[in-house]
């Protein structure tokens, strides 16, 4: 009897009370449109479930800079005493299948009627009050206050089944006695309960939302995740500390364990025990032993024995501010160094950043941090269709919208940029995952590419070199591609990008024009891509203005000549292909009259050969002239003014491999070609003269000279078509021709062969091999030659889908 009276004492104790707390809960229903509502805040307005987090932040975030505001005109509601801070737990179950998360403040708190107004009628937001009523009074309305508390709260049944929330008012005149209650619904309930909190005041003030979470939603339970969450979306929305509640098992010895004496401290303590005393022995008589080394040796104490201790603590996780809401002058670069290694998560350092605040034309006031990275991603080149800009951060009063900027993205030359942009106000759906048509986001794009440009201009207009270099080894073809792209901002580009010549690097446009010579009236460059620019400076197409001092561009990448196309003139001064016919100088007005004399008497004197070579040349080039350019090359293959150019016939040969579909113009293009030959060359001159002593007469024509003379001719002009960077028509028919050549010229008959004795192959095998003959003894294998299958051991294991080895057994 004296175990069942107390079982029944409890057993009616425990009845009382459960019938009291139902007496207690005062049941409600929800307004009309609130239950659909939720229905479509869970299925349908939220486009990620992790939003929840943000939205319960945010509110956590309103009530305590209510209750700050509140405590400026009534020191009672909150002295500055308490903290006040956000906290988030996560509590899993012990079967391990789910768990609760509970979000807690110690803000302003809210009565019963509170609870039931504020979270049982539709978007109605105690905080959206408060601040109306704040701004038709006094200047208390200064806070902070991001959104409707009401409808960012139905954002819990994103992932949770049931929702509880606790909360307490501060005390106040009107209020001195308040009591802690509990707001309490189902995701599919159509009603809610409103009562008194059973644990009693266990807040003190503020709110404690509890997440029953979902089966679906077990992740939120996970540490490591609320904190990535938090990082993302909520690190700078509260000026008000955020603690995450974490918990983790460490090993460490168990200090319970009592020590084991070794057996060396077990020998000491009987032989000290042992030991004669100095009274007992005779001095005379000591004995002397002699240590073993096995004596000797140091006998290690056993290793401590280890167990698992579970520690816990609360972690701060936005204990970084907001560096872009801080003055840049009291920012040291290490400050500017640790966000972005923490807020963008790479490890490198920035190459630059700009730290700017404005308002737009729209109205809307923002500050910005942007930066450049040390190095670009593979996919930025690598691919360039699929690459999409993800370090654009726009927030909104330091709440995270969104990185994608929609029809407003950046272009794909600029993508890789990361930048944050906290704006104050912006115009925002519902949900507050999506940007509405707004003024301010179309002028977006064009403010960070301006300061873009901006900070490209300071950092190559200024003292660091080094820096400098830097960018243009990283951003240079950037650059480039910019200039291309973006026809608003290519001037400016432009001049930014930087290029190798003949007579110095890194050399910009306007710098080329200060070098320009008198009379010049073009800007020289020659293009080839994959060359270097020393090996491009060697071409025989600026050996004259390489020797009479003029500065070409040597453009090696890709997009430089690309870049040159879109240009078509700098300043007014038009660029000039130098790999081109009609190379002019600017100075030929200025030549004495002895030189044009010169060149007529020149014109006269090569004309026999000219006429030649256009009867030998066929449709490979389409005039022959002497030349302008050359110094030392007898002769060069030049584009006509409408031709192509070997470097441009290359790439349009590429873009064509899968046909031609180029057209008439295009071929046209492919063939416009002119030879020109340097008069004052040795060989040209000798070519001359065998052209001259050809005999006119049919009777005396030497056939073995003509012969000759036209092969010769042959392999100059194929010569001059691989110097000049194209293709030759014939390659087999030019190799056989200096294969002659050689032989005429090492004293090697031309019609001696090779001495080789070729074996034929095998007779035709009648049929295919067996599968037997191909594998052994019916497994995979792997067939050997002969000579190798006593050379070489292979032993194959299987290995299942996700590469582990498939152990075999033995049939029975």
């Amino acid at each position: 009897m004296r175990l069942v009276r107390p079982f029944l004492f409890s057993l009616a104790f425990l009845s009382s009370y459960v019938a009291a707390e139902e007496t207690a809960k005062v049941k409600h229903n929800y307004q009309s449109d609130v239950a659909r509502l939720r229905k479509i805040v869970i299925n349908s307005l939220y486009s990620h479930q992790e939003i929840f987090l943000r939205e319960l932040i945010s509110n956590a975030n309103d009530a305590l800079e209510k209750l700050r505001l509140v405590s400026l005109t009534d020191k009672s509601v909150w002295d500055g005493s308490n903290p006040l801070n956000i906290t988030i737990k996560a509590v899993k179950d012990e079967d391990g299948k789910g768990g609760r998360l509970i979000i807690s403040d110690t803000g302003i708190g809210m009565s019963p009627e509170e609870l039931t107004n504020n979270l049982g009628t539709l978007a109605k937001s105690g905080t959206s009050d408060f601040l109306a009523k704040a701004e038709g009074g006094d200047t208390t309305a200064t806070g902070n206050l991001i959104g409707a508390f009401g409808l960012g709260f139905y954002s819990s049944f994103l992932v949770a089944d049931r929702v509880e929330v606790a909360s307490i008012p501060p005390r106040s005149e009107k209020n001195p006695q308040p009591v802690q209650h509990v707001f309490s619904s189902s995701a599919d309930d159509s009603t809610f309960d409103v009562y008194p909190d059973p644990r009693g005041n266990t807040l003190g003030r503020g709110t404690e939302i509890t997440l029953f979470l979902k089966p679906d939603a077990s992740e939120y339970l996970e540490e490591a995740t609320l904190s990535a969450l938090v990082n993302k979306h909520s690190a700078f929305s509260s000026s008000f500390p955020i603690y995450l509640f974490e918990r983790w098992t460490e090993e460490v010895p168990d200090e319970s364990e009592v020590p084991v004496p070794t057996d060396t401290e077990t020998t000491s303590a009987a032989e000290a025990s042992s030991t004669p005393t100095s009274e007992d022995v005779d001095v005379d008589e000591a004995i002397v032993e002699d240590i073993t080394k096995e004596e000797e040796k140091i006998i290690e104490p056993p290793a401590p024995k280890m167990i698992n201790v579970t520690k816990e603590q609360w972690t701060r996780l936005n204990s970084q501010p907001p560096l872009w809401a801080r003055d840049p002058k009291n920012i040291t670069e290490d400050e500017y160094n640790l966000f972005y290694t923490s807020f963008f998560k790479d490890f490198d350092k920035p190459l630059a950043w700009q730290h700017f605040s404005g308002d737009a034309s729209s109205g809307t006031a923002f500050k910005a941090l942007l930066f450049f990275p040390s190095k670009l991603g593979e996919d930025f080149w690598q691919k360039p269709l699929e690459y999409r800009a993800k370090d654009i951060k726009l927030m909104v009063k330091r709440v995270f919208i969104t990185s994608d900027l929609g029809d407003n993205s950046l272009p794909q030359w600029a993508s890789w940029v990361k930048v944050v942009i906290d704006a104050e106000d912006l115009p925002l759906n519902v949900s507050r995952e999506t940007l509405q048509s707004n003024r301010f986001m179309k002028q977006l794009r064009a403010m960070i590419i301006k300061r873009m440009i901006q900070l490209f201009t300071k950092i190559m207009e200024g003292d660091d070199e080094k820096k400098a270099d830097k960018l243009q080894e990283v951003f240079g073809s950037v650059i480039k591609l910019g200039a291309v792209e973006d026809q608003r901002n290519r001037e400016k580009l432009a001049s930014l990008a930087r290029f190798t010549t003949n007579q110095r690097n890194n050399t910009s446009f306007d710098k080329y024009l200060e070098n320009r010579k008198k009379g010049q009236k073009q800007i020289f460059y020659l293009a080839e891509i994959g060359k270097k620019p020393e090996d491009l400076a060697q071409s025989i197409f600026i050996e004259k203005l390489h020797a009479r001092g003029y500065e070409v561009f040597l453009l090696t990448e890709p997009l430089d000549e690309i870049l040159i196309g879109h240009l078509r003139e700098w300043k007014g001064i038009p660029f000039q292909d130098v790999a081109k016919a009609g190379l002019k100088f600017g100075d030929e007005d200025l030549d004495p009259e002895e030189e044009k004399e010169e060149k007529k008497e020149l014109e006269e004197k090569f004309q026999p050969l000219v006429s030649y070579l256009k009867e030998r040349i066929g449709d490979t080039v389409r005039d022959v002239v002497l030349s302008e350019r050359l110094v030392k090359s007898p002769c060069a293959i030049v584009a006509d003014a409408g031709g192509y150019t070997a470097n441009v016939a290359k790439m349009m040969a590429a873009a064509n491999a899968k046909g031609n579909r180029g057209g008439i113009l295009h071929e046209y293009a492919m063939k416009a070609k002119v030879l020109e030959i340097n008069p004052r060359s040795p060989l040209i001159e000798g070519l001359l003269r065998r052209v001259k002593d050809l005999p006119t007469d049919e009777d005396e024509k030497d056939l073995d000279a003509e012969e000759e003379l036209k092969e010769v001719t042959s392999i100059l002009i194929d010569g001059a078509l691989v110097r000049s960077g194209f293709e030759v028509p014939d390659s087999n028919k030019f190799f056989t021709r200096v294969d002659r050549v050689l032989r005429r010229s090492l004293g090697v008959s031309e019609t001696a062969e090779a001495k080789v004795e070729v074996r034929p192959a095998p007779p035709v095998e009648p049929e295919l091999p067996t599968q037997e003959e191909l594998v052994n003894d019916g497994k995979p294998g792997v067939i050997l030659p002969d000579e190798l299958k006593d050379k070489i051991s292979l032993e194959m294991e299987e290995i299942d889908e996700d590469g582990n080895v498939v152990p075999q057994h033995d049939e029975l």
